[in-house]
């Protein structure tokens, strides 16, 4: 089987709603998500010939996904109350409204359908909230 592994970056704000300690408060991250996929065969015409996919097409797929969230404020759906919302939005913050907590394993998972999505066969998706912390999510 051939893997592929590519990252992306991206800087934004979340929050755990009901959560018992630091994190329910706004806080940032550089967030880093790396997609692995793969396949038993490699293509076998044209300018791909030899490939899984060009990474450059890998990259900018997920840099596609990954540009969405940077320098956003990321929250679960329902979280805020819709008057904080509307306050944010008339202040010119940019909200993205999920439907799951914003969590690192939630993002993990989200990365993993959404490059699925695109046509790829996705081994892996992992999204680190930290240099030292990561989630990880596979099928």
């Amino acid at each position: 089987m051939y893997i592929l592994r590519t990252r992306s970056e991206f800087d934004s704000a979340h929050f755990l709603k009901d959560y018992n300690g630091k994190c329910a408060n706004i806080h940032g991250h550089r967030w880093v998500v790396t997609i692995e996929v793969s396949s038993q065969d490699l293509q076998k015409e044209g300018q791909s010939r030899g490939m899984v996919v060009d990474f450059g097409k890998l990259k900018e797929d997920l840099k596609e996904e990954t540009g969405k969230l940077d320098h956003v404020f990321i929250v679960e759906k329902d979280s805020l109350k819709p008057k904080t919302v509307e306050a944010l939005s008339e202040e010119g913050f940019t909200i993205c409204e999920m439907p799951f907590r914003p969590t690192a394993e939630n993002l993990a998972k989200h990365f993993y359908d959404i490059m699925g999505a695109k046509g790829y066969t996705v081994l892996r998706a992992r999204v680190f909230e930290t240099p030292e912390n990561c989630a990880e999510y596979s099928e």
